[in-house]
């Protein structure tokens, strides 16, 4: 199975049931990292534990204090990173090749062995609750945390990554250690690298810095529960705002169903990152009614969610609406034509072969294609996989996606 550069990915176990996924490539620059099914998804009544934890392992470990942490990849050149999402946390480094027994070490001890000093964790709370004041002020972000509240009304995966002021001010230390124990775990884990070495010699780095932690179990959560979104709903709500902004969605694939590479051929067509998509030309090169228009596709494992977004003057967004719902209404009754189809293949094949030689991008995917797949598809499958989509099955999909009885609506005025 060969991938972008002909370097094939490796994939093994270590004793403690850590999984881990290698890629040489060519070149020195290098990438690894841990994820972990603990997002967002996971934090339950403690909602913003699992960014708030991301954010205490920076912190310090057994060995290490925070300066130590922060200077050490970048003393060499290096960058030392991590995000959390919904269902997941990164914690990862970009560096050169010298420096990957440095980095594979310091991500490890960071994932595994911090102990959120109680020094620390009343001023980190405080910066979080500042990132939460600063998203406050970015409508084009912040809508999209109010829509899924409302699509997702009542389950965890409406509830903000950040977590809101009043449950972030109401976590503990004792929480988080609790939290981290019952998560981070080797079940849980999986281990991510892309560089210029052999397969052999990263296997035993990462047995030397990962084979000895003790075994654990996957966390067993009420996260679990399938999401019921809601249907069909508009809503508005009064900002102070220049520009109304507004969102669109509706359900779409999980991370498990073979129609969302599909959707995603979908989505590159209606509002993806080309200038040429459709609602870019219609709603902004011929009508002038917006700066920025997308929209995007989200998978999660077990739901998922399709949204478009635009920001616009306020009398003109009912106009933006109209020619919205007229380019969804395009794809779900007439099928590609054949040149239409070709030059759109053509086009997601060579985004997808760009994507594949961000060396970043491309090690994070892998990661998470391991933790929920075991194995990770090389480019020429993934091309395969889009191919096998014919316009009429692609009608289809967008029917059962772009109906607008799926379509909800919200609106800041």
């Amino acid at each position: 199975m060969l991938s972008s550069n002909g370097l094939t990915p490796s994939i093994h176990t270590l004793s403690n049931g850590l999984r881990l996924i290698h890629k040489p490539c060519h070149g020195t620059l290098s990438c690894c990292g841990l994820v972990v099914k603990a997002g967002s998804r996971q934090d339950g009544e403690e909602a913003g534990m699992a960014h708030f934890t991301e954010h205490m392992m920076f912190k310090g470990t057994a060995k290490r204090k925070s300066h130590q942490i922060l200077n050490r990849m970048e003393r060499v050149g290096g960058e030392l990173n991590a995000y959390t999402t919904k269902e997941e946390t990164f914690v990862y480094s970009l560096f050169l090749k010298k420096d990957y027994r440095r980095a594979l070490e310091l991500v490890s001890d960071l994932f595994f062995n911090a102990t959120f000093p109680e020094d620390t964790f009343e001023t980190e709370r405080t910066i979080i609750l500042d990132e939460i004041n600063t998203y406050e002020d970015s409508p084009s972000e912040l809508i999209f945390d109010d829509f899924d509240h409302l699509f997702y009304l009542g389950h965890p995966l409406g509830c903000r990554i950040l977590g809101l002021p009043e449950t972030v001010n109401a976590l503990t230390r004792d929480d988080m250690v609790a939290f981290h124990r019952r998560q981070y775990t080797t079940q849980n884990v999986a281990f991510y690298s892309q560089a210029p070495l052999p397969f052999s010699k990263v296997v035993a780095l990462a047995e030397h810095y990962l084979g000895s932690l003790p075994m654990g179990e996957a966390p067993k959560n009420g996260s679990s529960v399938k999401p019921i979104p809601a249907k069909g709903f508009r809503q508005v709500m009064d900002k102070d705002t220049h520009q109304a902004h507004v969102v669109c969605g509706s359900e779409s694939f999980s991370l498990f169903e073979e129609a969302r590479t599909g959707l995603y051929f979908l989505n590159n067509i209606l509002g993806g990152p080309g200038m040429n998509s459709r609602l870019n030309v219609s709603m902004r090169e011929k009508s002038g009614l917006v700066y920025s228009v997308e929209s995007n596709v989200t998978s999660f494992t077990d739901t998922g969610l399709f949204t478009v977004y635009f920001g616009t003057d306020p009398k003109d967004v009912e106009r933006c609406l109209t020619l919205l719902h007229k380019e969804l209404k395009r794809l779900c009754e007439v099928p590609l034509t054949s040149l239409q189809w070709h030059a759109a293949k053509k086009q997601l094949f060579g985004q997808v072969q760009i994507s594949a030689e961000n060396k970043e991008n491309s090690t994070l995917s892998m990661g998470k294609s391991l933790l929920y797949f075991n194995h990770y598809d090389s480019l020429e499958t993934l091309i395969a996989k889009i191919e096998a989509f014919t316009p009429s099955r692609l009608r289809d999909l967008a029917n059962q996606v772009f109906h607008p009885v799926n379509l909800s609506t919200l609106i800041y005025r």
